[in-house]
């Protein structure tokens, strides 16, 4: 594995990486390198952090589905219940169960927002509450790219008292030690890898060509895939990724900076019975329901298949996170993700700086499969060793 891991840095796919495996809730593969900047000048330490993008989102569904284990959220309840100004526009009776499964319709704000708004949560907050739903809601699913977050977040803050960020932290990653943010201050600016622009690929300049386009000349569905990813202008950290204000403010889809080492972590307690250092992160039946199958099939935002529980991404053909048919975890941007496997108690994290375009991510999925052609090796031969 380290052989591998090396060969992706050298082949140029990445700047800098790293990757943690945990097995049975024990660390057996911690490995980092590359350069944490575009000049190539800061090497990739072992606490090095990275905006992680939508790798969040499964972070974000663990802190509602607390909420669901201590009986504070139903999840068939609407969210005007918890939330009540989100019963405009037609939304009275939307359950929460539709902000995990992407079937809210609210993947996009339709109201140009002026930049900066990002940084704002009862900006976002707001609007999201004041927004029609682009399609009848349940009818179908489409990835809400930036807007989960804090749909989800609100209902945490409504329900807590606690902005999200908090309640993340003192729930959950500061008792379970686990290296994640979402906002935090300037003292862990010296921590952070630069975000590079992702490397020139088919798919980013196809990417690009649809965010040149004025909106202004865009309707219905058009604008929504549009307005998912740039209203406004800068939600998904465009120009904005590797700033100060970025890191500070809260956008639980999108801005969650950690290593592979603290979303193998977590993950670890989702592989198992949900306990991570003495801390219950989900009980293992709420642990069994978000990792069912709630849809699949065709995306309309993404206009591909996509497969997703209550708040993670299911394995599928189309997108295999290894040989377990119980698979479940997230993707971010550029190749990072997270996920666990229950039948084999694996957990697994990989982070990075520079990314591809594109969803498939075949270097990360090769690294995937070299983890379980090692483990397979090693099953007669004792536990694993740390590499």
């Amino acid at each position: 594995m380290r052989d591998a891991f090396a060969a992706v840095l050298a082949s140029g796919f990445e700047a800098g990486a790293a990757l943690a495996v945990y097995l049975d809730g024990e660390p057996v593969i911690d490995l980092w390198s590359g350069y944490a900047d575009a000049a190539r000048n800061q090497p990739w330490r072992r606490d090095t952090i990275v905006n992680l993008y939508s790798v969040g989102k499964a972070i974000s569904a663990v802190c509602l589905l607390r909420l669901v284990d201590a009986g504070l959220v139903d999840l068939d309840a609407p969210v005007a219940r918890y939330w009540p100004e989100f019963a405009q526009a037609s939304k009275a009776r939307l359950p929460v169960r539709y902000l995990l499964t992407h079937q809210a319709a609210l993947p996009a704000i339709a109201r140009p927002l002026p930049s900066g708004s990002s940084s704002s949560w009862d900006t976002i907050a707001d609007a999201l509450a004041g927004q029609a739903p682009w399609w009848e809601p349940g009818a179908g699913h489409g990835y809400h790219v930036n807007t989960q977050g804090f749909l989800i977040g609100e209902i945490v803050r409504r329900v807590t008292g606690r902005p999200f960020g908090a309640y993340l932290r003192e729930s959950i990653t500061g008792p379970a030690r686990v290296d994640f943010f979402v906002g935090f201050g300037p003292e862990l600016d010296s921590r952070c890898a630069d975000v590079l622009p992702v490397l020139p690929s088919p798919e980013a300049a196809e990417l690009q060509r649809q965010f040149d386009v004025d909106p202004r000349g865009l309707s219905g569905l058009a604008l929504m895939r549009y307005n998912a990813y740039r209203n406004p202008p800068e939600i998904s950290g465009m120009g904005v990724v590797n700033t100060r204000s970025w890191r500070a403010a809260e956008l639980p889809s999108t801005n969650g900076h950690g290593n592979a080492r603290a979303v193998a972590r977590l993950y670890s307690a989702l592989a198992g019975d949900g306990r991570l250092d003495g801390v219950s992160v989900l009980s293992p039946e709420t642990i069994r329901r978000a990792s069912a199958e709630q849809v699949y099939g065709e995306d309309i935002v993404l206009q591909r298949p996509t497969r997703f529980g209550l708040g993670f991404q299911l394995t599928m053909p189309e997108r295999r996170l290894g040989p377990s048919p119980r698979a479940f975890g997230h993707f971010g941007a550029g190749g990072s993700l997270g996920f666990a496997d229950p039948d084999r108690r694996l957990a697994f994290g990989y982070a990075m700086n520079q990314g591809r375009s594109g969803w498939q991510h075949k270097h990360v999925r090769q690294l995937i499969d070299l983890v379980y052609a090692a483990l397979d090796r090693r099953s007669g031969a004792g536990s694993a060793r740390s590499v």
